[in-house]
């Protein structure tokens, strides 16, 4: 070949690389707006989840989720985003694209699959729903913001649109009734206490008014008067009312047609119900009799390193009664006010600070609180973690509930920071919204079993951390960890193998040093949202299996802080896509 038809060759062969590269970019960029759409799409649809991260722009709206028009709405939503998907190549996708292409394929499969199911028809229950959601927000300190007029004439829309909502959820109770969708008789009667704490006056001493006393005192006079005037109106003429015809329809009528049953294998297309939560909620393809045997299998590991505690604090009996010895033990009561509670929350941050250096280089910057459960659901509600904004204006705020500060063991107290406080939830949600190099779309989805799994693999870390240097606290993680896998066998047990709430209530009596009181309001939160409860220890095992995998791989190359960055640098991930970035970072490093 001449030197000219080399130097033509080598010019063609640059230009049609350039000419793909450009093409390629023009696809990527093309990707990145999909992405950014769907962003923009979801929080219209969903603007609870634009409030929760901060974004105020549809903080009066609340759409009827459990409408056939709103379902419509977003099967269509979920199907234009995978349609759109499929028309670019992954192949040719740079390792971050190839994640938010995978992880969006993923929540848009998975969120028709759960379209199909009738879920509309049992909208309401003792644990999580619209009226306890907007209950909460309620109150005047959770993710909605009281601070500008316009705050609170937000919250006015919304109140209105809460009742359409409510109005809804009657009719396709009654629905449901006919259909055979029913909650289980258990649960309706948690629903008409929770009913009955709203349903009537005085209006001023009201939950809904509390922002009317917690309104700035820079306000102006007619706006002061104005909205005083607005919220006891809407909350004596609709909001009382509502809450009123909530709890008449559930003691005159749905309480009367409710299973008797506990588990969602007894509504229509039940069995298939569940299996799809399985999958929904672990990001996985395990069946459940897989995760039953599974939890059986620590059940019996986490028995043997609890027999190990009983015999080092010197207690004889069997570990059952050793269980009720802890329930019961008053030098693990020592607290006479809730702030006391909350104080020794925020010693056991202190222990953890120097130690948190070691395990990890990132650290979010969002801000940190302990609060105490709001009282009209402290009685129902489990210690939980309610992200802060992405602005950072509303800090990570951790929630204790103590209905009875005499009775509150703190014997698992440790472990309980670590999972749902530092370095379990703020840690990973945090550094998950601060993260501008991700889509974001990314910064705000949620998979139950990343999450949660996270926060579980936290409570292992309590060693590591200074923690569990009391045998009592380390039998707590020990304990907390035996709950999570009780979990799987329990609720397989209650919605795939026909267990009762009875069976379940005892299984749980035999396993864990929880009070009676609480394994009760454990198995009927499982009644209540099937599958959820599978997430943990499944995560929790996914991720100690990758660490595990990493050490013997990597051998002296393994390097702690470096592994945490992996898992939590790329935001939540489905389980499959997770393993599948880890072994790649594993043969990258080697």
């Amino acid at each position: 070949m001449s030197g000219r038809k080399i130097l033509f060759f080598i010019s063609f062969v640059i230009l049609t690389i350039a000419i793909s590269s450009c093409d390629s970019n023009k696809k990527t960029g093309s990707l990145h707006s999909v992405f950014e759409q769907y962003y923009e799409d979801k929080l219209r649809l969903n603007p609870l989840e634009a409030t929760s991260i901060g974004d105020a722009r549809y903080n009066d709206l609340l759409p009827v989720t459990i409408s056939q028009s709103y379902k419509s709405a977003l099967k269509g939503f979920y199907s234009k985003y995978l349609n759109l998907l499929k028309r670019h190549d992954r192949s040719i996708l740079n390792e971050n694209d190839k994640l938010s292409y995978d992880i969006l394929k993923w929540e848009c499969s998975i969120q028709l699959e759960e379209l199909s199911f009738h879920t509309e028809l049992m909208p309401i229950n003792q644990f999580e729903s619209i009226p306890l959601f907007i209950a909460q927000m309620a109150g005047g300190t959770g993710v909605q913001p009281f601070k500008t007029v316009k705050d609170y004439d937000n919250w006015l829309g919304r109140l209105n649109a809460f009742c359409t909502w409510c109005d809804t959820a009657i009719l396709n109770l009654s629905q449901g009734m006919k259909a055979g969708y029913v909650l289980p008789e258990a649960l309706a009667d948690k629903v008409i206490i929770q009913f009955h704490s709203l349903d009537h006056g005085p209006v001023q001493e009201h939950l809904f008014y509390r922002p009317v006393n917690m309104m700035p005192a820079d306000f102006p006079e007619s706006d002061k008067k104005r909205i005083k005037d607005a919220y006891l109106e809407i909350i004596n003429n609709k909001i009382i009312p509502v809450f009123s015809r909530f709890h008449d329809f559930f003691q005159n009528e749905y309480l009367q047609a409710c299973r008797k049953t506990a588990g969602v294998y007894d509504i229509p297309n039940g069995k298939a119900y569940y299996e799809h939560l399985v999958k929904y909620f672990t990001t996985t393809d395990l069946t459940p009799d897989e995760i039953f045997d599974i939890g059986n299998r620590e059940i019996a590991r986490i028995s043997g390193e609890m027999e190990k505690v009983k015999t080092e604090v010197g207690y004889k009996g069997d570990l059952k009664s050793f269980f009720n010895f802890v329930r019961e033990n008053k030098a693990l009561m020592p607290y006479k006010n809730a702030d006391e509670v909350l104080q020794h929350f925020k010693t056991i941050h202190e222990t953890i600070k120097p130690k948190l250096k070691i395990l990890f280089d990132l650290v979010p910057k969002t801000g940190f609180e302990v609060r105490r459960t709001e009282a009209f659901r402290e009685k129902t509600a489990s210690a939980e973690y309610i992200e802060g904004t992405w602005d950072g204006t509303r800090p990570g705020i951790f929630y204790v509930p103590i209905p009875e500060v005499s009775k509150y063991n703190i014997f698992a107290d440790e472990d309980l920071f670590l999972h749902e406080a530092i370095p379990g939830h703020h840690y990973q949600v945090s550094l998950q919204q601060e993260d501008t190099l991700l889509p974001k779309f990314r910064r705000s989805i949620d998979f139950c079993a990343y999450t949660e799994g996270w926060g579980l693999y936290s409570e292992s870390l309590g060693k590591e951390l200074g923690l569990y240097t009391d045998p009592y606290q380390y039998f707590g993680m020990l304990s907390m960890e035996m709950h999570r896998s009780i979990r799987l066998v329990v609720d397989v047990g209650i919605h795939y193998k026909k267990w009762t709430r009875e069976q379940a209530i005892q299984f749980s009596l035999e396993h864990e040093a929880k009070p009676e009181q609480s394994i009760i309001a454990e198995v009927e939160r499982y009644m209540a949202y099937p599958g959820q409860a599978l997430s943990y220890k499944i995560g929790q095992l996914k991720i100690l299996e990758l660490r595990a995998k990493a050490e013997e791989k990597l051998g002296d190359k393994f390097n702690i802080r470096e592994f945490h960055n992996k898992i939590l640098d790329s935001g939540c991930l489905p389980l499959m896509v997770l393993e599948e970035k880890i072994n790649h970072w594993i043969e990258s490093v080697k």
